[in-house]
């Protein structure tokens, strides 16, 4: 970090963060994850179809992930999760019980639009 970034305004800090709505094309178990996951293929439009892998098991089976509008966070960078490359940040939020509840555009939305 520089010293500039100290002297950023909440806003400005938020902006850097690039948030996008995708669809998701595939959904499948990720065999060699440590925590049960699934490796993803986001579409997110003109950016491309990009990969994530999450760890959704607990309320979401592939059948219902396929189709669905999810909020990813795509300058982030890519990380390798057990041997799979995750290239976005599929976003969630925890229920009661910790189970991961995706976020979502709740109308149709044109894919990789931003979120501002």
């Amino acid at each position: 970090m520089t010293v500039d970034t100290f002297l950023m305004t909440p806003y400005e800090a938020f902006e850097l963060l690039e948030l996008r709505v995708g669809r998701i094309q595939k959904a499948l178990p990720h065999p060699k994850a440590r925590k049960p996951s699934y490796q993803l293929w986001v579409d997110l439009g003109p950016l491309g179809l990009k990969q994530s892998s999450a760890q959704l098991t607990d309320l979401y089976t592939p059948e219902t992930l396929v189709g669905r509008l999810v909020i990813c966070a795509t300058n982030l960078g890519e990380r390798n999760i057990a041997g799979f490359r995750s290239e976005v940040l599929v976003l969630g939020l925890p229920d009661e019980a910790g189970r991961v509840v995706l976020l979502s555009a709740e109308r149709e939305v044109p894919l990789g639009g931003r979120v501002y």
